[in-house]
């Protein structure tokens, strides 16, 4: 097994507006990214329970041609609000660091 960060090329966050973060894993070549694509890991359920937000609020969405696939999930504190620790939504991806996907 490996986890996320030893196989993503890029593992990112970043607002996608005030109110989502989209959390963006990119990889080096067609057969790591069908790996993660095809594990089966990478849930609406294993998302939601990570980033304390019901499933239907979970977006997972693979993009072949660019080997890349986008996780948006809404922000639990609007970005700039009172609360908020994370401004540019650039720290959220660290939930997924060490989810394993299987060989």
């Amino acid at each position: 097994m490996a986890t996320l960060a030893e196989l993503t090329n890029v593992l990112r966050s970043k607002n996608a507006g005030a109110l989502l973060v989209t959390l963006d894993l990119m990889f080096e070549d067609d057969a790591t990214y069908e790996r993660v694509r095809d594990s089966g890991v990478l849930t609406d359920t294993l998302i939601a329970d990570l980033y304390s937000v019901s499933q239907n609020e979970v977006s997972i969405i693979p993009y072949d041609v660019a080997k890349a696939i986008k996780i948006t999930v809404p922000r639990l504190v609007p970005s700039g609000s009172f609360g908020d620790t994370d401004i540019y939504g650039a720290q959220q991806h660290a939930p997924l660091l060490n989810i394993e996907i299987p060989d």
